[in-house]
């Protein structure tokens, strides 16, 4: 998989330094310009690097949180247009927080900020465009059509010319069973494998981006498990109804069915640069937070000890094993809020109002101070601030056998915070569980900086007004 990921990470890396260097020198002309105008007669030398280094951190930040900076973007130039416009603006609010209200010392020009965010547009479009014209950071992704009869012609009739396939690189069609090959392809590359056994290692091995389901016939005939794993991992799987209309701009009407009509609309394509700062920003925030929050911590450590440590001598902080990303178990640091023979009789589901939590335990529980040690998971790497919460090996075992799919939860690292616990706030049995799985997934398959800001802001509000458990 990291062979998979090599080189359109390289790419990204690439395009964030080129768009960081250039929207630096632009925001540093803008300061000269303003100068050069007579508009600005002194120039603070600081207060010029501060707004220099603001605007190329946020832009740099709000193009990852749209996409930009995505290997297998898939949009139009005018798409791309937007999604700049969107990034500047967005960058010009940020500033004006930060420099004019935040820290006001470092306030330029009124006329800095308007003269500046139009100038990294323009800077921005023009190297987006000659990037785009060149190939050089878009490269075309890889397709391979799942189906070699009659509905996977439709590609070969309709899209014969190379300016037809001037989107991506189709690598061949995978004949399925039930396939009518005798109307089916004739004059393309045809790829004889073994779908249950061997398709995974050859979405790996080929680097596919998008797998296209065009087979005649799908009941029984489909790797299920395959194409869920592969979309989860950010390979994109369309029918191919919605590849024909994207990509040629007209609907196959002769192929459509009342299914498709109803869901059409496929999964995101992940972020894949989003994972590269993901621990850098989660470290970070945890070093901020504890710089806050460690008299807080202290405090409840002792009014731990005082409730019933010192009588009980069980410990203030307490370690229990949790599954982690892929599966890997780690401990989770938390402090303790249930009396020491809690789970004398085995691990038991946590559950409302439950008679083991001690008389602090329900206080801390609920807003949320127990699992402010995790933050030392957080700088292990163990967490992230948003994810799936992380289970106990006993109960991921069970969950396994019973919930479909609950496996997949592990594909990102488990979080403070999740997208389950904000709309499915409690969970205490399997039924409760496939419940928050719903939403786990979800967060799985859209996780974003956009979406991770909503999740953050939203658990504030819950620990901030005691909403908790």
């Amino acid at each position: 998989m990291a062979k998979t990921k090599q080189t359109p990470n390289r790419r990204s890396y690439k395009l964030v330094i080129f768009e960081a260097l250039i929207i630096g020198y632009v925001c540093y002309f803008a300061a000269l310009s303003l100068k050069w105008l007579d508009i600005v007669q002194n120039v603070n030398n600081l207060v010029t690097f501060v707004n220099i280094l603001v605007f190329t951190i946020s832009v740099v930040i709000v193009n990852l949180s749209v996409g930009l900076y995505e290997s297998k973007l898939r949009e139009s130039f005018r798409g791309i247009i937007r999604r700049i416009f969107v990034s500047a603006i967005l960058s010009f609010f940020v500033n004006a927080i930060v420099t004019g209200v935040l820290f006001q010392q470092f306030a330029a020009h009124p006329l800095y900020a308007p003269t500046t965010v139009p100038m990294i547009i323009l800077a921005l479009v023009i190297f987006r465009y000659y990037i785009y014209s060149l190939d050089i950071f878009y490269s075309k992704p890889r397709i391979v059509i799942m189906g070699a009869g009659v509905r996977a012609s439709v590609i070969e009739r309709r899209m014969r010319r190379d300016v037809d396939r001037a989107g991506f690189e189709l690598v061949g069609f995978i004949p399925v069973n039930g396939d009518d090959r005798d109307n089916g392809v004739k004059n393309e590359n045809i790829i004889e494998i073994n779908l249950e056994e061997e398709f995974q290692e050859f979405i790996t091995n080929n680097q596919i981006a998008e797998i296209v389901i065009a087979c005649d016939q799908r009941r029984g005939t489909m790797p299920t498990a395959t194409l869920f794993d592969a979309r989860l991992k950010g390979t994109m799987v369309t029918d191919l109804l919605d590849f024909m209309e994207r990509e040629t701009g007209q609907i196959v009407v002769d192929l459509m069915y009342p299914s498709w009509v109803i869901y059409s609309n496929g999964f995101q394509s992940q972020n894949y640069f989003r994972e590269i700062v993901d621990y850098w920003i989660n470290v970070t925030l945890a070093i901020l937070i504890l710089l806050v929050t460690w008299p807080i911590m202290l405090i409840t450590a002792l009014i731990i000890y005082i409730d019933d440590g010192y009588r009980t001598k069980a410990p203030i902080l307490y370690k229990q094993e949790r599954v982690g990303l892929n599966g890997a178990t780690f401990n989770i640091l938390k402090f303790r809020s249930m009396r020491p023979d809690a789970e004398k009789d085995g691990a038991k589901w946590a559950s409302k109002n439950d008679s083991r939590v001690t008389s602090i335990g329900g206080f801390i529980r609920k807003y949320r101070i127990d699992e402010l040690p995790q933050l030392l998971n957080v700088l292990r790497g163990d967490m992230s601030f948003i994810g799936p919460r992380p289970e106990r090996p006993q109960f991921v075992e069970q969950l396994i056998k019973e919930v479909p799919y609950y496996a997949q939860r592990h594909n990102v690292k488990p979080g403070l915070a999740g997208w389950a616990q904000l709309n499915y706030p409690y969970g205490a049995s399997v039924n409760d569980s496939l419940e928050k799985l719903k939403f786990d997934l979800y967060y799985v398959k859209h996780q974003s900086l956009l979406l991770d800001l909503l999740i953050l802001i939203r658990t504030m509000e819950i620990v901030l007004f005691g909403k908790g458990r």
